[in-house]
């Protein structure tokens, strides 16, 4: 399973491959009981530091994402999946929350913002 480090992102390098684990639990890539790349291997691919690695496997821990097991690694925890993915709708109303109230403050109307999600959704880009 491959994973990469973008140098040009905004992202934290260990919030980069926290979202990269996540999508590939989200999407069912890695499931219950499937080993995480050791710690040294990792930062060694991504040319990062362990301490970054370390960092993102101990977030996904407190998330409820993985589980460490004494002297074997880090491991996918049984994930409730309807849970998950209610949880993640939860936060993606809240993004919306935001992006509605930014665009009542243009006038841009209802089904301006659905016209332009349509177009997204196809993958062209608006207004180009």
């Amino acid at each position: 399973m491959r994973y990469f480090i973008d140098n040009n992102s905004n992202l934290a390098n260990y919030s980069q491959l926290m979202n990269q684990i996540k999508e590939k639990i989200y999407n069912h890539e890695l499931k219950e009981n499937d080993q995480l790349p050791s710690i040294r291997l990792l930062a060694k691919e991504l040319h990062i530091a362990i301490i970054t690695v370390k960092r993102a496997y101990d977030e996904l821990e407190k998330e409820g994402f993985v589980e460490s097991r004494q002297g074997k690694g880090c491991f996918v925890k049984k994930q409730f999946l309807p849970q998950l993915l209610e949880d993640k709708k939860n936060e993606l109303q809240n993004e919306l929350i935001q992006i509605i109230d930014e665009y009542k403050k243009y006038g841009i109307t209802q089904e301006d913002v659905a016209t332009i999600f349509k177009i997204i959704e196809k993958g062209e880009n608006y207004g180009k």
